[in-house]
């Protein structure tokens, strides 16, 4: 179907054309949900934006577009409020018809997007033989939740793992490797190397304190380059043994990745310096070949310099990700390219970009998005480190996020004098714990940094996962009481929309494909967090307020059928920002 949005803007479009003539047929109205319910359901300000080029009163030009706005089906009669808003009241019948026919529809009645788009979302990218971090958390959890909503939308997505699988800091693992692991290379399963953390840090320790070793490093990275096997066996073994770690974090979050580091796109860096060399952008400084970039200086304010190859010949991440964009324009045949990194990024995509740019090599159709995120602080208000001021593992923090769910949930099965199974405590603990540190960061503007709270994230009250998995559970909950079959529920439903609890809550229910349309366009996961949490609040008052298993007919079953669409919409939305729900908690 058409979102009520979408619906509406025609309709003004229409009215626009009546009123003032095919010119004002192209005009966007901009028409939103209203978040004051004495303003109405919707409001548009379309009179305001045409007061200039209509040399008129807005309250005029408003009822002007009133008088010629046909929206009976849809709306009670336009209200003007204020300067010239115009605001919108759904009809009962026409919202009891929208929401029968998305119970009846196993996308709630939302359709595909036609034509769809073909999009790259570059998310995750740890580096390989470190451990992922806490760093690492928000990139994964907000690409794969901005993947979810596209692909639900019905576009075709590449998720993209640009991991770190190239450069210099392997001659000295590599070295490392063949010192404390002699045997390794001609073994044929992958090493299990420990922990990968304490291995990095060890060959560290030995490359700034032994020359020697550190100039075996440098002749190690040439040798790899060069693609000697000894060398390539070892990179190999390392990648190996962190995508088995990485993959466990995936696996637990259920993340869906492909992976394409940045050693995929070496063959094509060549190119890349000859053809920026070819259009005449590349300039010598110091024996380094650079492009000079608009619009960004040094601190003596001259033109600050990318560097494409440095003077010992060798390349930058900037030079990786240029090849990483022209494969993904011209092979991949991306039209949206995401790229999921913190805000502290932003400058590299802007400068690498401007040089694509003026290489000629972005098409006019083709969009470059950087969804920038902010830092993870502790409750301290300072950057989240352990107490002896390292980086947390992600690792680490997820499962102690398990383990704080299961203290938590263990404390209220004594309490409620409850018995569970311990493998329904380790089920629903796992659940809560991971579903808590997602929410808590997708429910954030990404733009922003957030403190790391697990009191807060597992609260069963507030803007929490717990707190929606709970609304869902307590639908499953009058399921089970009244022994409810909701699929022979569905079958010829007659809404009946009387109480005002019952008003407001369908009216929520029909403004999800909207914010979807939102989240898609904007990127912004946590508009759908507050479309879920507002849901929750609306049917706990509804629930509250209105009978439902000992209502009388056609109620009765009118009101099941609101608590059956409000956990396939929580459902749905959950499970688009990666979290599952439970039946029991």
């Amino acid at each position: 179907m058409t979102s009520t949005v979408e619906l509406l803007k025609i309709k003004f479009n229409q009215a626009l054309v009546a009123a003032f003539g095919e010119d004002f047929a192209t005009i966007d109205p901009m028409v939103v949900a209203s978040t004051n319910p004495k303003f109405g359901d919707y409001q548009c300000n379309l009179a305001m934006s045409l007061t200039k080029p209509l040399k008129s009163n807005p309250r005029a030009i408003a009822t002007q577009i009133i008088d010629n706005l046909i929206i009976d089906e849809i709306c009670e009669t336009p209200e003007i409020a204020g300067p010239g808003f115009i605001n919108l009241r759904l009809k009962t019948d026409y919202l009891q018809i929208q929401l029968q026919k998305m119970l009846g529809d196993e996308r709630l009645n939302i359709p595909k997007v036609n034509p769809n788009q073909k999009m790259i979302v570059d998310f995750s990218s740890p580096n390989i033989a470190k451990e992922m971090h806490v760093g690492h958390l928000r990139s994964t959890i907000i690409g794969d939740s901005i993947a979810r909503v596209l692909e639900f939308q019905g576009h075709e997505v590449l998720r993209l793992n640009h991991v770190g699988d190239w450069g210099t800091q392997f001659g000295m693992l590599i070295t490392y490797l063949k010192e404390v692991y002699p045997d390794a290379l001609t073994t044929a399963n992958a090493l299990d190397l420990g922990d990968l953390v304490e291995f990095y840090r060890q060959a560290k320790v030995r490359f700034d304190q032994d020359e020697t070793f550190k100039e075996t490093s440098r002749q190690e990275v040439v040798r790899l380059q060069a693609g000697a096997e000894d060398s390539r066996r070892a990179w190999q073994l390392l990648c190996e043994q962190s995508r088995r770690e990485f993959q466990l974090i995936y696996d637990d979050l259920g993340i869906k990745l492909t992976e394409r580091g940045e050693s995929f796109y070496n063959q094509f860096l060549p190119q890349i310096v000859e053809e920026l060399d070819k259009i005449g952008l590349l300039v010598e400084n110091q024996g380094a070949k650079c492009v000079f970039l608009e619009g960004f200086t040094n601190k003596e304010g001259e033109p600050l310099p990318l560097i494409v190859q440095k003077t010992d010949g060798g390349y930058n991440y900037a030079t990786t990700d240029l090849a990483a964009l022209r494969h993904r324009i011209e092979t991949e045949k991306a039209t949206r390219i995401i790229y999921v990194t913190d805000a502290g990024q932003t400058n590299h995509f802007m400068q690498f970009w401007q040089v694509a740019k003026r290489a000629g090599w972005i098409p006019e159709n083709v969009e470059l998005v950087h969804v920038a995120f902010g830092i993870v602080k502790g409750e301290d208000g300072k950057k989240l480190k352990t107490r002896s001021g390292e980086t947390v593992r992600l690792r680490e923090l997820l499962d102690e996020a398990v383990n704080y769910a299961k203290k938590d949930l263990e404390t209220r099965i004594k309490a409620e004098g409850r018995t569970e199974t311990q493998e329904f405590i380790d089920h629903v603990a796992e659940i809560v714990g991971l579903s808590a540190v997602k929410y808590a960061d997708l429910s954030q503007n990404r733009t922003s940094d957030y403190i790391f709270s697990f009191d807060k994230m597992l609260s069963l009250q507030g803007n929490t996962a717990p707190y929606m998995l709970y609304a869902y559970v307590r639908i499953q909950g009058i399921s089970r009481k009244g022994n409810i079959d909701w699929q022979k529920l569905e079958t010829d439903i007659q809404l009946v929309l009387e109480a005002d609890e019952e008003v407001v809550l369908a009216k929520h229910l029909l403004q999800l494909q909207d914010i979807l349309e939102e989240v898609a366009k904007d990127l912004l996961p946590n508009r759908l967090c507050q479309y879920l949490f507002e849901l929750s609040q609306k049917f706990n008052q509804f629930y509250e307020q209105c009978d439902v298993v000992k209502a009388r007919e056609p109620q009765r079953t009118s009101r099941l059928s609101l608590c059956d669409l409000t956990a396939k919409t929580l459902k749905l939305g959950l499970s688009l920002l990666g979290i599952s729900v439970l039946e029991r908690m």
